[in-house]
């Protein structure tokens, strides 16, 4: 097939802002990892499929299956209420006090939410 580019597990997109790599950003309805450090206005390779280990709210209950958001302010996996709602899947369960989640990321799901986590 000629027009095939890539499976899509990391794609190469403009950095909205300076990124550090292994933080997520937020990219229209993805949540993107970067592979390396990039200013803002340079392309960054970034992972936005497969399962990755991300920060997590300590006072967030979530079972795993459930559905999860990002809060771009904190930086981490919520519940409910974040910035990009519905971006993943939690693979695990991470009860109150847990600080990380894996998570299967789910590209073209996550939506614009109310933000603040």
């Amino acid at each position: 097939m000629k027009n095939f580019n890539s499976p899509g597990n990391t794609i190469t997109v403009i950095a909205p802002a300076a990124v550090t790599s292994g933080v997520p950003f937020i990219y229209g309805v993805l949540l993107a990892i970067p592979v390396t450090d990039a200013a803002s206005g340079d392309p960054v390779a970034s992972v936005v499929e497969g399962v990755v280990e991300l920060p997590k709210a300590t006072a967030a209950d979530i079972s795993g299956g459930d559905m999860v958001d990002w809060d771009g302010t904190g930086g981490e996996v919520v519940a409910s209420g974040g910035d990009l709602v519905g971006f993943g899947v939690a693979v695990d369960p991470a009860g109150v006090g847990v600080t990380t989640l894996r998570v299967k990321l789910t590209p073209g799901t996550g939506a614009a939410g109310g933000g603040g986590g």
